[in-house]
């Protein structure tokens, strides 16, 4: 879960996320501390998951912002994060909620034969290499009926990096029944700012 300025970072080098964790929060969207943006992400959750409990894997986690809210809807959460400090301020985030929290990539995350009912990744696939081969073993930790909800965008005007909708539909298409995708840009609120990049999600099921 990154915004613009670290994914320009990554151009040169990928980010130390242990150094960034301290300050990961500030950005309105990761810490969620606005309430109006929170409130904004809790409504977009609520309308993407299941109605009834189920068990979501929150991949690229961070600080466990999104798993937060989805534990407060009454789903059990399991958070992945590959940072350890990152992994440690979300067990702290997500404490006394029905929530564990597994330091791990998140293309293979620690989760054995574990399957879930939704995949939930922020700002994290387009990071990956072989993102095809990814969203595969992805498919295999769902459920039947499970569903993906990925939230990505594109990134920078000069050097943009990230993942157009219609780039990451086309590697569901093989994978999913169907896939909705879902405009976020227009959605001040979310972001804690006005943004003109491209930002989206895709809600797809299997």
């Amino acid at each position: 879960m990154t915004d613009e300025r670290e994914h320009r970072d990554t151009t040169a080098q990928p980010p130390d996320w242990d150094v960034r964790a301290a300050g990961f929060d500030d950005e309105p969207d990761h810490g969620l501390r606005d309430p109006a943006v929170r409130a904004a992400w809790a409504a977009r959750l609520r309308s993407w998951l299941p109605r009834w409990p189920a068990d979501v894997l929150d991949l690229g986690c961070g600080t466990g912002s999104l798993s937060l809210l989805a534990a407060e809807q009454g789903h059990r959460v399991t958070a992945v994060d590959l940072s350890p400090v990152m992994t440690g301020l979300a067990r702290a985030k997500l404490a006394g909620h029905p929530a564990e929290v597994l330091c791990g990539p998140a293309e293979t995350p620690p989760v054995g034969q574990r399957r879930f009912d939704v995949i939930l990744v922020r700002h994290v696939l387009w990071t990956l290499p072989d993102q095809a081969r990814v969203l595969r073993h992805w498919r295999g930790l769902l459920r039947p009926g499970g569903r993906f909800v990925l939230v990505e965008g594109v990134w920078g005007e000069l050097h943009p990096v990230g993942i157009p909708a219609h780039r990451l539909t086309a590697l569901l298409a093989p994978l999913t029944s169907g896939a909705r995708v879902e405009p976020l840009s227009g959605e001040a609120v979310l972001w804690g700012k006005q943004v003109t990049d491209e930002r989206y999600a895709v809600v797809a099921g299997v």
